[in-house]
């Protein structure tokens, strides 16, 4: 007897912000199992908002980790590239880091905040939290220290050169002037009548801002005093243009478990200072490094057509790797590209785009920086 099928669409989890999405007729896809927003209608004047003034994202559907115990800094040392002793000196300073497996290759990238030898928060994304979680455990075995998840909080994400300012116009004084002196990744933390707040300035656009982790069922009342003080809701569309022209990888598209961060143009995350600490891929990364590997590189198309992911990236007629991120930039109104490739590139190349070679630049990124292109300099 044949088995039935259900042909139904799995069940979406929703963030604490759901409603408020809907409310503003945001177009909602499936992002990693998420019921997300795309847009709230023009994606471009969401990208400009954040680049011009500023923007508001959910990034609920992040995971947060915290960590904590006597080996916790012991703990990080091992399983991040990049080194928490780096930033032990500050509390709430941060480090943006890769996970790694014992290849070098890339499980996850992440932001991971020092508050105190005994506790350090973990924030990784969203698609990778089974693999994540089950990675963090499995070295936490022996150890003194716990790995809890905080699916209890929201993280909301306030991005542009004005953003600060509407965020203190829509939090209030009390809230508000607690970022006045804080400093690129750097976090604070203050309490509230319904828990604690963590704010963070790491960002994912390229542009000043603040991102904030909060208590669920303080989310919505936060995205609401944003919203009607005039700020910008943007979805994931603009989310993925923004951070594409600040030169930032996606995990998925630029970074896999099928490459390590030399090959993925993340080598400044990698800290090799301490030659006694060995951390998981170590070995596997100071062996690749000997010989010629792929890397990441800039581009800018020259003629009509738009850059996608996976088109292939030809030098002297010979393909040479492919393009990992791609699409119209409307800050610079024009296509550009990250593109993995193999050995020393050139200035000049082209992109198969719909099996006909397009003329494209090899240039450096970001392609903008503090709201100002990059590709004269």
């Amino acid at each position: 007897m044949a088995s039935s099928i259900s042909s139904s669409p799995p069940t979406l989890l929703h963030t604490p912000l759901f409603e408020q999405h809907v409310a503003l007729g945001a177009r909602l896809v499936d992002f990693g199992g998420w019921h997300l927003p795309v847009n709230y209608g023009s994606q471009i004047e969401e990208h400009l908002a954040v680049r011009q003034h500023a923007g508001v994202f959910d990034a609920s559907h992040m995971t947060v980790w915290d960590i904590e115990g006597k080996d916790t800094v012991p703990y990080l040392r091992k399983i991040l590239a990049n080194d928490i002793d780096r930033v032990s000196a500050i509390k709430g300073k941060a480090v943006y880091s890769c996970l790694l497996n014992q290849d070098g290759k890339v499980i996850d990238d992440l932001i991971a905040y020092y508050l105190a030898k005994t506790h350090c928060r973990v924030v990784t994304n969203a698609g990778t939290r089974q693999k994540v979680k089950k990675w963090l455990l499995e070295h936490a075995k022996n150890m003194s220290l716990t790995v809890t998840e905080q699916p209890g909080l929201a993280l909301i994400a306030i991005q542009g050169p004005e953003a600060v300012e509407q965020f203190q116009r829509a939090a209030g004084p009390a809230i508000g002037e607690s970022v006045n002196e804080l400093k690129k990744f750097c976090s604070t933390q203050l309490s509230t009548q319904l828990g604690d707040w963590f704010i963070g300035r790491t960002g994912y656009t390229g542009e000043n801002g603040l991102e904030v982790i909060l208590p669920n069922a303080e989310a919505p009342g936060l995205w609401q005093s944003l919203i009607d003080n005039g700020m910008q809701p943007c979805g994931l569309g603009a989310r993925d243009t923004l951070r594409l022209e600040a030169g930032l990888c996606l995990y998925g598209n630029d970074l896999d478990e099928q490459h390590t961060p030399l090959e993925s143009g993340l080598l400044w995350t990698v800290s090799l200072h301490d030659p006694k600490r060995d951390f998981i891929g170590r070995g596997a990364l100071e062996d690749q490094m000997q010989f010629s590997h792929e890397h990441l590189i800039g581009l800018v198309l020259e003629d009509k057509g738009v850059l996608r992911s996976h088109q292939p990236v030809l030098f002297g007629g010979q393909v040479r790797g492919e393009i990992t991120s791609g699409g119209w930039s409307p800050s610079l109104d024009r296509s550009i590209a990250m593109a993995r490739v193999k050995g020393d590139a050139g200035k000049n190349c082209t992109v198969e785009i719909r099996n006909k070679p397009v003329a494209a630049r090899v240039v450096p990124v970001p392609f903008i920086k503090n709201g100002k292109s990059q590709l004269g300099v």
